[in-house]
């Protein structure tokens, strides 16, 4: 009789200690473009000659007082179902202390630069695995308030939409705009948090999704990707390194020229051996350390954009 008391509690208390050790993502609340847009918060970044307009967080997160408590009201909403957070505020004030190291990373050699947008820079700090965009508007009627809110999910590495919730609460004498934006949301929160968890639940299994790029530097070396060594070229051995290193042999080679190869959708484990996070430059960085082994001996650097893009550029460091 004791032994079938101790195994039905046995089988009771498992499943409990199993979902306290499901590995969640990292979020981090952001305002969306709209919004920023319709509050007066957009600054314009050049790239490759072209200005772009793109959301100030700076501005908007020290200047705007309401963004900044529905933010912390999210956030709160997030961390009650037990989803680590990143702090957005905290990581704008450490990006302006090290603005000068992180505006663009530069080439020793060549001077090669690939700039990043401010969200890429936001992001590549945070090491977010999701980002929550929201936006949202107050209405109203006669002495009550509404708030009708829009939630949208991104992977911080992809920027594929994962999750999105919107909706307008039900009218409140209430005027403070955090417990409008509670009284909204969080009929619709269990929802939204299963599919991150679900997008989540996928990466775990079949990795990240990132884009590599593998170029080769014009110095005059006469290196390419159809150089052979012991009789494979150099365009075989990349791919076949990529093929035992991506979760499940997963990723695309859409484009690949003698200078040039392209990787789509590759992907990248969550964690290292060593049980610490991967991303997208580490896991370039090790094909740049097998390259740069014998028989091949090739010097590359790698040049990361935000935090699912990178570059190798083979024959300069």
């Amino acid at each position: 009789m004791k032994k079938t008391l101790f195994a039905i509690i046995a089988m009771a208390v498992l499943p409990l200690t199993m979902m306290g050790q499901v590995k969640k993502p990292t979020l981090m609340v952001v305002p969306a473009d709209t919004w920023c847009s319709a509050n007066g918060y957009m600054t314009e970044f050049e790239e490759q000659g072209k200005t772009t307009r793109v959301a100030d967080y700076e501005a908007a997160i020290t200047e705007n007082m309401d963004l900044y408590n529905v933010i912390t009201k999210i956030g709160e909403l997030m961390s009650e179902q037990g989803f680590p957070l990143k702090d957005m505020s905290q990581t704008v004030k450490n990006l302006k202390q090290s603005a000068a190291e992180d505006e663009m990373t530069t080439s020793r050699t060549g001077g090669s630069t690939l700039a990043e947008t401010p969200l890429d820079r936001l992001l590549n700090r945070a090491k977010a695995d999701i980002m929550i965009e929201v936006a949202w508007k107050v209405n109203k009627i006669g002495p009550k308030s509404s708030i009708t809110y829009t939630l949208r999910a991104l992977d911080a590495y992809s920027g594929e939409q994962i999750a999105a919730g919107q909706g307008t609460g039900a009218p409140s004498f209430s005027a403070e705009l955090p417990v409008l934006l509670e009284e909204a949301v969080v009929e619709k929160m269990d929802g939204f948090l299963s599919q991150l968890q679900d997008h989540f639940n996928d990466l775990l299994e079949n990795g990240r999704k990132v884009n590599i790029d593998v170029r080769i530097f014009d110095n005059g070396s006469g290196l390419s990707f159809e150089e052979e060594y012991n009789g494979e070229e150099l365009t075989d051995i990349i791919d076949n390194w990529m093929a035992e290193n991506t979760v499940n042999h997963r990723y695309n080679l859409s484009d690949a020229t003698d200078m040039m190869l392209h990787f789509e959708n590759v992907r990248i484990p969550l964690y290292r051996a060593n049980g610490r996070p991967m991303d997208t430059r580490q896991f370039v960085g090790d094909l740049r350390k097998f390259l740069s082994a014998a028989p091949y001996s090739i010097t590359s650097k790698v040049l990361t954009k935000g935090l699912g893009r990178a570059n190798l550029i083979l024959g300069e460091k």
